[in-house]
């Protein structure tokens, strides 16, 4: 069964059967399916269709070829998606392919792009083309997207630092000059983030924590929810003593050094990295942006393609096929199918299982199936069917 989140490509052979069959099939959806699904005409190009060996030689490639593109459409998409913090609102005005909506491009008289992938080209040769070009958006996005993560990372490390209570954070813009004692020989300022819980023994008995504590140095410089930061005047020497004994009653040194050099720099390299992040976030939506474009055009060529090489292996020449894209409504889908089944009953006696589906079970039971049946884990209808899913 088809899924009911993707745009079926439907390809039957353009002969006497199938006379008037757009307007016949449209007319049928509409009757029997209350909110009939969108149903455009698909202009099949008359490839080169080369030799029978070739022909099987695609059909085995093209559903490895198949998973990478979609693979990479599906990527860009997560990348928009990531940028713009899974707004679906944002998202929808990116996911466009020509500045158009994903339905317009493939419902709205869709046509083989002549002018990039010319039809005098043989089949082989069009799909290395194809594949060249999806791995460059590949590549070229992925470069792109581990230059900004290396940015985003560097960015968050340095905010992170600013983030948490007094015992952890970065204390740059937190202290002044005025909290530290300065060109002292004998005397340091040591910070010390105190829990609010023990705020009172600290002010009684911070000058007994060690010998060579200035008395009455102890000045409050900032409080949160957790933590008091306190800087107190000790002598250099007992710097070692004196930390552990704050250690000792869950008073937590801070290890920082004023410097109004260093307090300048990490400024300035904060300023950098929230500058360069906002640059380049702004680069890869953009790219983004235009990748999922290409990459959805490629990969609906690459599904046409498919369609013809299966047509081909399936009904034979002429090599002449109609084309059509169905958007079926998710509650019917199945009676879409069905009608569809129903519609193209008559090429039951022209399909030929051979070309690689697996063909329903027959009445006993007993898999109906070619030599390349194992190829691709499809349905096997009567006619030839492939899916675009949806970008949701």
């Amino acid at each position: 069964m088809p899924s009911d989140q993707s745009t079926w490509l439907i390809a039957v052979p353009q002969d006497g059967d199938a006379e008037g069959l757009f307007d016949e099939l449209r007319s049928k959806l509409a009757s029997q399916i209350k909110g009939s699904p969108n149903l455009s005409q698909l202009s099949i190009p008359s490839f080169k269709t080369g030799t029978l060996d070739t022909l099987i030689s695609l059909s085995e490639d093209l559903p490895k070829q198949d998973a990478f593109f979609t693979a990479t459409v599906a990527k860009n998409v997560d990348t928009l998606r990531n940028l713009l913090n899974n707004d679906p609102s944002k998202l929808a005005q990116h996911i466009l392919v020509d500045e158009r909506t994903v339905d317009d491009y493939l419902l709205r008289n869709w046509r083989w792009n002549e002018g990039r992938y010319g039809v005098q080209r043989g089949l082989r040769e069009m799909v290395d083309i194809l594949v060249k070009e999806m791995s460059s958006i590949e590549n070229v996005m992925k470069a792109k997207l581990n230059t900004y993560n290396l940015a985003k990372g560097s960015l968050l490390q340095m905010q992170r630092k600013k983030t948490g209570n007094l015992s952890v954070r970065s204390l740059a813009d937190v202290v002044q000059k005025e909290n530290f004692i300065q060109d002292s020989e004998y005397l340091e300022t040591v910070l010390v983030a105190v829990p609010k819980n023990q705020v009172k023994e600290w002010n009684a008995s911070y000058e007994r924590l060690s010998t060579m504590i200035v008395p009455r140095s102890s000045k409050q410089i900032a409080a949160d929810d957790e933590y008091t930061l306190f800087a107190v005047v000790i002598f250099q020497r007992i710097h070692e003593e004196f930390v552990n004994k704050c250690r000792d009653h869950r008073y937590i040194v801070r290890d920082f050094e004023f410097s109004e050099e260093l307090l300048e720099k990490q400024k300035e390299e904060l300023e950098t990295a929230d500058s360069t992040e906002k640059e380049l976030w702004t680069e890869l939506l953009r790219l983004a942006r235009t990748n999922f474009s290409e990459s959805f055009q490629i990969l609906v060529h690459l599904k046409v393609i498919r369609v013809f090489v299966e047509s081909v292996l399936r009904y034979g020449l002429p090599a002449h096929y109609i084309g059509l894209f169905i958007k079926p409504e998710p509650k019917a889908t199945k009676r879409t199918l069905t009608t569809l089944q129903q519609q193209f009953a008559y090429l039951a006696r022209r399909s030929n299982p051979s070309s690689g589906k697996t063909k329903p079970a027959a009445a006993g039971g007993e898999e109906v199936g070619g030599e390349y049946q194992t190829l691709l884990e499809q349905e096997y209808f009567d006619f030839v069917l492939f899916e675009v899913p949806w970008i949701v």
